[in-house]
């Protein structure tokens, strides 16, 4: 049988991994290959579970893709942004304050950072069914490569996740899967991102912020680990903390709509991106993002029936009705970086906007 031939396309090259004395967070690693058995399941599930619980964020290894497949993806990741002309990209370009939705294209500064600096990221989105939307030219040989990934990650990868954090909350192990079906219902979204390098007076400006720091209104992000040393975690002690590569790992962070349906048990996770050390200056960091909702009508409340959320006593997180999914999805999708935040009056460094009555933090 021959030999399946994929288009060629420029081969992306990673930044080589830092050198510099770095505070790295201390995070759990998830092991896909010790959960085969029921003893390696449970072992999982604990370790899953309170990572959940104390930082939101976990790596991932082991979870069946090699390192050749996923560098293949990276080479992909860059052709939306490459090999596609400005007059094509306009095309394409997403209508998220209006729709609610990130796909297409999100160009360089349009979302407001700090002081008048805006952000030199470029996106280019898709719903988890490519079939659902157009996309570039230089894209449409690449997607026989690209779906089957995107159904890796979220059945493969984030259903498995979700098995373990559902037997975390002492529930039927599908419970959490069950509620993010790989079907029209869903609109889980696939992302290639692109952190263009900025002049040193933005870097001044913004504080080396890239990105503010603030929780994902997902149930779960997935980020594929990169080695451009930029993400932050704002650590269960207060203090920011780099995330470190690990070569063929996943990076799992914990959004608001797990937050609110395990009554806040899970914690979502407070991130940002800013600017890399010096040994890294000038380079692009290149991203391969998947984040994942529930059902579009799932209402955002606490699961009661879990017997850890009992215990706990945790019945709400939201003050007021619960949005269902796509409400909380569509308002945060069309608000980010583009509304007006109010600075707290009580907390330093921390401005807010209220949506669906929720208050949604942002931090420098």
């Amino acid at each position: 049988m021959p030999a399946i031939t994929f288009p060629s396309v420029p081969h992306w090259v990673p930044a080589p991994v830092t050198q510099k004395d770095i505070d790295w967070a201390d995070l759990a690693i998830i092991d896909f290959s010790k959960a085969k058995t029921p003893e390696g399941l449970a072992e999982q599930a604990i370790v899953a579970r309170d990572a959940m619980h104390k930082q939101g964020f976990f790596y991932v290894i082991n979870h069946g893709l090699d390192q050749a497949q996923v560098d293949r993806m990276f080479d992909i990741a860059t052709v939306p942004f490459d090999q596609v002309g400005e007059d094509e990209k306009q095309r394409f370009v997403m209508n998220s304050k209006a729709t609610g939705e990130y796909y297409g294209y999100k160009p360089q500064q349009y979302w407001h950072i700090a002081n008048g600096v805006k952000d030199r990221i470029e996106n280019y989105a898709c719903k988890f069914s490519l079939v659902f939307i157009s996309h570039p030219a230089a894209l449409q040989p690449l997607l026989p490569e690209i779906q089957p990934f995107i159904e890796f990650t979220h059945r493969n990868v984030l259903n498995e996740v979700e098995r373990l954090l559902s037997i975390g909350l002492e529930l039927p192990e599908n419970t959490l899967p069950d509620m993010h079906p790989y079907d029209e219902t869903n609109h889980s979204f696939f992302r290639f991102m692109a952190y263009n390098p900025r002049p040193e007076e933005d870097e001044a400006k913004s504080g080396g912020v890239w990105l503010k720091g603030h929780a994902d209104h997902t149930s779960l992000s997935a980020l594929w680990s990169q080695p451009v040393t930029a993400l932050q975690i704002k650590d269960h002690d207060g203090n920011w903390r780099y995330i470190k590569h690990i070569d063929n790992a996943l990076v799992i962070n914990c959004g608001d709509t797990t937050e609110y349906i395990s009554g806040g048990y899970y914690k979502s996770a407070i991130h940002r991106v800013i600017k890399p050390p010096e040994d890294q200056n000038g380079y692009r960091r290149v991203g391969i993002f998947y984040f994942h909702y529930t059902s579009d009508d799932t209402l955002l409340k606490p699961l009661l029936e879990s017997p850890v959320l009992q215990r706990e006593g945790l019945t709400k997180v939201i003050d007021g009705p619960a949005p269902t999914q796509e409400e909380w999805r569509k308002a945060r999708t069309a608000s980010y970086g583009v509304t007006d935040l109010k600075k707290s009056p009580t907390e330093q460094g921390i401005e807010y906007e209220i949506l669906n009555g929720v208050q949604v933090k942002h931090y420098s």
